[in-house]
């Protein structure tokens, strides 16, 4: 048992550090592409097997990554107090959403697009994305006259995709400026109710 549980222990210290390594890796390279496994394990001390045994392959340690930074958020979310937790009225809590998805990708820009543009499948079928399609789905379900809250939960997040976000910064839109765009997008779709189009009497 005391052998099993020191193996654990270095598994987690391994994957600490392996996070540690990867984390300030893909904040000093100027392309995600700059980065390897190789690289990754050099600058974390372990072999590469340990890399590829903990995580799959490239795209599994950038999720891991982006869950590692993302934690805080989802924190905020789950339990925390208003714009970001769930006592917030629907109407505050989408646009803070938003705001919160687009920060962190702002923040995290190279990692987001590695992750996004990572070649491993759909990205709308990314455990991330589908996170946060489902909370924004049932936030908007909340909101009375709103039609079709699955369409507008992706339609919204279409606005933070990391590669818009990167195209607009390389427009050379400041931050503020992205975020007062999206928030007034936001509240335009919320706005626009129902649809108003002829009926039948009509």
């Amino acid at each position: 048992m005391p052998e099993r549980q020191s193996s654990r222990k270095d598994a987690i210290r391994n994957r600490e550090a392996v996070l540690a390594a990867a984390d300030a890796l893909f904040t000093r390279r100027e392309s995600p592409e700059d980065v390897t496994m190789a690289d990754v394990a050099t600058a974390a001390g372990v072999g590469k097997g340990t890399l590829f045994r903990a995580f799959g392959d490239r795209a599994g340690l950038l999720r891991a990554l982006y869950e590692a930074r993302l934690e805080p958020i989802r924190q905020a979310v789950e339990t925390g107090p208003p714009p970001l937790g769930p006592a917030t009225p629907p109407h505050d809590r989408v646009p803070a959403l938003l705001d919160a998805v687009l920060c962190f990708k702002l923040d995290n820009r190279r990692l987001a697009l590695a992750l996004e543009e990572g070649g491993s499948g759909s990205p709308y079928r990314a455990e991330h994305y589908e996170r946060w399609h489902s909370l924004l789905r049932a936030v908007l379900e909340q909101i009375p006259g709103l039609d079709d809250s699955d369409f507008t939960a992706h339609a919204l997040l279409a606005a933070t995709r990391a590669d818009l976000i990167e195209h607009l910064a390389g427009e050379r839109i400041a931050r503020e400026g992205m975020r007062a765009q999206l928030a007034n997008f936001v509240t335009r779709v919320l706005a626009s109710g129902p649809s108003q189009g002829l009926t039948a009497e009509e």
